[in-house]
């Protein structure tokens, strides 16, 4: 009976064995399993890097936003196979103090409502311009940046151009702003109404996060916030701006935003090649 038992063992060794090897094999299993997931994870964290930065060829079109330029007493425009031509006299369609002692002043004449203690009217007032700037339909980004000139930079939905950070002599706006009316513009020694800092007449009648026009490189002006959280001068580069996608450009595009803090609308100056401004 002896006899037996021997084999018996070595069949319950060989079972033990077996029982061994499979598990060693389940395991091994698991953790190829778990290798393309921790790599899946790593892909995605770097798909979403690399859709924050701006693609080396860019194909952009800013023809399917210039309707927000439709309808707009001020303005009128022609579109080329290149460029479109902006005219505009202008005159804000907002009611401001600078409309005092002017052919508009019984419709568009009012005392002033901000929140600035410290306002003071300046002497200017509005007057009807004509100014003209081209704008490339296909902006890109340039390979010598310009500086923005003193004067028009760019041009807001409502007609209004936009100026620069800077007053006259190229000085800091500490002073000037305490003569912006309560939409946080004010006209020019020329009768030329700007906006030098958000234009609050826009973001309160489009919402914060709205397109409010374009500057003269072609590339477009958003309000101070994005995807929920305000943008500060910190979050762009020197030229106040950065890429992402917007409402207008689901793809993504390169754009500007007004921020609460100098330089406001534009840094180191346009990101790519202006188009010409006359007035």
């Amino acid at each position: 009976m002896k006899a037996i038992s021997k084999p018996s063992s070595i069949v319950s060794m060989l079972f033990l064995f077996l029982i061994l090897l499979s598990c060693n094999a389940t395991s091994q299993v698991e953790i190829e399993d778990e290798t393309p997931t921790e790599e899946l994870e790593d892909t995605v964290e770097e798909t979403e890097e690399e859709t924050s930065e701006e693609p080396e060829n860019t194909n952009y079109d800013i023809s399917s936003i210039l309707s927000i330029f439709d309808n707009v007493e001020a303005i009128s425009y022609t579109v080329t196979s290149t460029s479109v031509i902006i005219n505009t006299t202008n005159l804000p369609n907002h009611k401001s103090p600078y409309y005092e002692g002017t052919d508009w002043e019984t419709e568009m004449y009012t005392d002033y409502s901000g929140t600035n203690s410290n306002f003071r009217l300046n002497p200017n007032r509005i007057g009807e311009q004509q100014i003209s700037i081209t704008i490339p339909l296909y902006p890109e980004e340039a390979d010598n940046k310009e500086a923005t000139p003193m004067g028009p930079m760019g041009i807001s939905r409502n007609g209004v151009v936009f100026f620069n950070q800077y007053a006259a002599g190229f000085s800091a706006l500490d002073n000037e702003i305490d003569s912006f009316d309560q939409y946080l513009g004010h006209p020019a020694g020329t009768g030329a109404y700007h906006y030098h800092i958000e234009p609050v007449y826009l973001t309160e009648t489009f919402g914060e996060d709205a397109l409010l026009g374009l500057l003269a490189d072609g590339f477009p002006v958003y309000g101070p916030l994005e995807n929920d959280a305000i943008i500060s001068t910190d979050d762009l580069d020197d030229y106040h701006g950065h890429y992402g996608a917007t409402k207008e450009f689901p793809n993504g595009i390169y754009h500007y935003h007004v921020t609460a803090t100098a330089p406001y609308i534009n840094g180191d100056g346009f990101y790519g090649t202006p188009g010409n401004i006359s007035r």
